[in-house]
């Protein structure tokens, strides 16, 4: 197929390093990680000491001081693993970003060396049990008293919610009635009297990955928690921040098509029919063929708009379609790909099992692929 330009010998040296971590020290623990739904602590602080998460944060605040092809390089080694338990990419790409990219000094200073190293957990609470992809509608408020906010509310499926130590909460600070200008970012310490934790969701998929309940009872945080200078600015920085998170999923979905792809070719070209490899049906290999022209059209797309990212470039609107297009995609290739593995491919042994149900997920968080299309469709 098409080669692919965009990595440097640096950064396949870090890919070959990451594969071998992920190999070595995440693989093994992936069933009881999945029973106990979620990670150990320690794998955080493993990935950090080998310097594995915030790749993309300047060196002077702890991080690796490496580029979005870093964070690229994590995302698809993770997936090339049939890996879903590890929430890095939230934790590296989202939640330090926020941070770096809108917090204080003193905040960055505070918080992103702590989160380079794994000492500290990080997770973004934004949806609701009432609220979805319209983040105007949240519920949840942050109500100034003297050099404190109180904040009541609730948030639900958040990843990296139970472990978490640093929760950046998406919360109501005005009431002017205009959803947008209301909503403020507050970075909020999971140990501050007033949070609660549910128990980890019980989910179809990503079963290790620890996803959470999260509650907040009059409790306090300093004003000086606030992400950013002043208030009723948080939704631009999710608008911002957004169009990156979009393409990690699309960055995501691309590689494990590509998993499922390879999986198929090679149980196919194994697997024996009436005497014949299953592969070597023409059914079959058209759409083995077909399969492998759509994957291609993803890979263009999704590293099209990684060199968007790397001039700081992508546009929301394009993020959408990437995040759209490339999760349906990986929809119908995981899907055929299962059919074509028999009754093997419904057994959770086998990858393809496990790709199928962990990348269900992909159509609905970061915005459902209906919001994805009116995001398109307001653009035009």
């Amino acid at each position: 197929m098409i080669p692919r330009t965009l990595f440097s010998p640096e950064h396949e040296v870090f890919r070959t390093q990451v594969r071998r971590f992920m190999a070595q020290e995440v693989t093994p623990y992936r069933e009881r990680w999945e029973e106990q739904q979620h990670v150990d602590r320690s794998i955080w602080a493993r990935a950090g000491e080998l310097g594995f998460l915030c790749t993309a944060i300047p060196a002077e605040y702890g991080g690796m001081g490496g580029d979005r092809l870093h964070s690229t390089i994590m995302i698809e080694e993770a997936a090339y693993a049939a890996e879903s338990s590890l929430g890095f990419a939230l934790h590296s790409d989202i939640v330090a970003s926020y941070v770096l990219n809108f917090g204080t000094e003193s905040q960055k200073r505070h918080w992103l060396p702590k989160l380079a190293i794994g000492e500290t957990i990080g997770a973004i609470a934004m949806t609701e049990p009432g609220t979805g992809s319209d983040l105007q509608a949240v519920k949840t408020t942050a109500v100034v008293d003297g050099d404190d906010y109180i904040i009541n509310g609730s948030k639900i499926f958040i990843t990296n919610g139970y472990l978490s130590d640093l929760v950046i909460v998406v919360a109501k600070t005005g009431s002017s009635g205009n959803g947008a200008q209301d909503i403020s970012l507050l970075l909020v310490e999971a140990n501050r009297a007033g949070f609660s934790k549910g128990k980890p969701l019980k989910k179809i998929g990503m079963k290790g990955q620890d996803t959470c309940e999260l509650f907040f009872e009059d409790m306090r945080v300093p004003r000086s928690n606030l992400l950013g200078e002043v208030e009723g600015q948080g939704f631009r920085m999710l608008m911002k921040e957004l169009a990156w998170e979009r393409m990690i999923v699309a960055i995501l979905s691309q590689s494990a098509a590509e998993l499922s792809w390879q999986l198929a070719k090679n149980y196919t070209d194994q697997r024996k029919v009436f005497g014949k490899p299953v592969g070597s049906y023409q059914y079959n290999r058209f759409k083995l063929a077909e399969m492998r022209t759509e994957i291609a059209i993803g890979r263009v797309f999704v590293d099209r708009c990684l060199e968007l990212v790397l001039g700081d470039q992508l546009g929301e609107d394009v993020a959408a379609a990437a995040k759209l297009w490339v999760t349906e995609m990986q929809g119908r290739v995981t899907d055929e790909c299962l059919q074509l593995h028999g009754g093997y491919g419904y057994m959770l042994e086998y990858p393809i099992a496990r790709i199928y149900t962990d990348m269900r997920a992909q159509r609905i968080y970061a915005g459902t692929n209906e919001i994805m299309r009116e995001v398109v469709a307001r653009s035009m």
